[in-house]
């Protein structure tokens, strides 16, 4: 097959296989790539993304890291330093914490303090996100946490094609690039390039059109979104629902542009809702458009609370699509029943459905 062809041709891929694949084709692009990580050589390759690689690449290229998440932060910050481009990956958001001095300290900073001379290609994935009761020490979405760092981009996939996309576009950016990965996103389903083709490190995208309100979401919290969005079109609201798609750099230009037709926005945070990633973008429309608001903004989260491990907790805890879709609705000005019949419908789709735990598909390692 012609390469034009191969690299347009698509495929349905979870996004778990679409971060495999976009791995082992920029392992096999250039040589100077090269991943580390704890579970990184494992059998179950961290949530299966990287599944099979040490197998093809040998542990020179792809390296199981001991429990020194510092160290080998650093080390990888070091040889990105020296030309290379490592993807480093920290199965769990909290693991990067013991290398926040590293990733913030150095490889943010590393540009600007040299005046340009020196570059940092580093990748580094991190996983967030609910479920498997990891509660309170395991179970933080930190984003806001990262895209507070100047230097740093931070990219937030919500789908097969940016989890491929934007790990490609990462791994080939001179920057640090931090790509904040929820743990459901892994199980999403869609079509996929078949050859390295990237996305690009900007955002954010529309997934849906609509004159009514503006919807914010990230992430896995753009599925929840857009479910939202369906049911609320059902009831005669329409939302323009956006997809972040990158915490850093924040571009409020399309934001702007969808609240001055709509005048109203609601964002939704993966994380806490308080200092939230939400909070930012209502600030700067408010600063920016601030005529254009037909009604206050209005911010989904989760509590100020550390994230439950039960799941009886954990039901009361996240945002979830009749969250979105009665916010929505709220803001638009319809009835009260004609808001709660949504929420309601919205929440029988899934009354089956355990609500906090494992995809089916889900296979370890923990």
């Amino acid at each position: 097959m012609p390469e034009a062809a191969a690299a347009t041709d698509t495929r349905i891929l979870t996004a778990a296989e679409a971060i495999l694949e976009a791995t082992d084709q920029a392992l096999a692009a250039d040589p100077t790539v090269f991943v580390m990580g704890e579970g990184a050589a494992d059998p179950k390759g961290i949530f299966g993304t990287t599944a099979g690689l040490v197998d093809r690449w040998g542990p020179d290229r792809v390296m199981e890291m001991p429990l020194s998440e510092n160290a080998f932060t650093g080390v990888a910050i070091g040889a990105a330093l020296m030309g290379r481009r490592p993807i480093v990956i920290h199965q769990r958001v909290e693991f990067c914490l013991l290398a926040l001095e590293q990733l913030f300290g150095t490889a943010a900073k590393a540009h600007y303090v040299s005046n340009g001379r020196h570059k940092v290609p580093l990748t580094v994935r991190l996983v967030v996100g609910r479920g498997w009761g990891q509660g309170p020490q395991h179970g933080q979405s930190l984003e806001n946490l990262f895209a507070a760092v100047p230097g740093l981009k931070v990219a937030l996939p919500a789908d097969p094609v940016d989890a491929k996309g934007m790990l490609l576009a990462a791994v080939a950016d001179d920057n640090p690039v931090v790509i904040i990965e929820h743990r459901w996103v892994h199980y999403v389903s869609g079509p996929v390039p078949a050859g390295p083709v990237a996305t690009d490190l900007t955002g954010p995208k529309t997934l849906r059109r609509g004159d009514d309100v503006t919807v914010v979401a990230a992430s896995y919290m753009a599925a929840e979104a857009l479910r939202a969005a369906a049911a609320r079109a059902n009831a005669g609201v329409s939302v323009d629902l956006i997809d972040l798609r990158l915490a850093r750099p924040l571009n409020l230009e399309p934001i702007l542009e969808s609240v001055q037709r709509t005048g109203r926005l609601l964002t939704v945070d993966l994380g806490h809702k308080t200092l939230g990633l939400g909070a930012e973008i209502v600030a700067g429309v408010t600063e920016r458009a601030f005529g254009a608001l037909r009604a206050a903004p209005v911010r989904l989260g989760t509590p100020d609370h550390p994230v439950p491990s039960s799941r009886s907790l954990a039901e009361a805890f996240y945002a979830r699509a009749d969250h979105i879709a009665t916010a929505a609705g709220t803001l638009a000005g319809l009835p009260a029943e004609r808001v709660a019949a949504v929420a309601e419908a919205l929440i029988a789709e899934r009354r089956e459905v355990p609500f906090d735990v494992p995809h089916p598909a889900f296979k370890g390692p923990f």
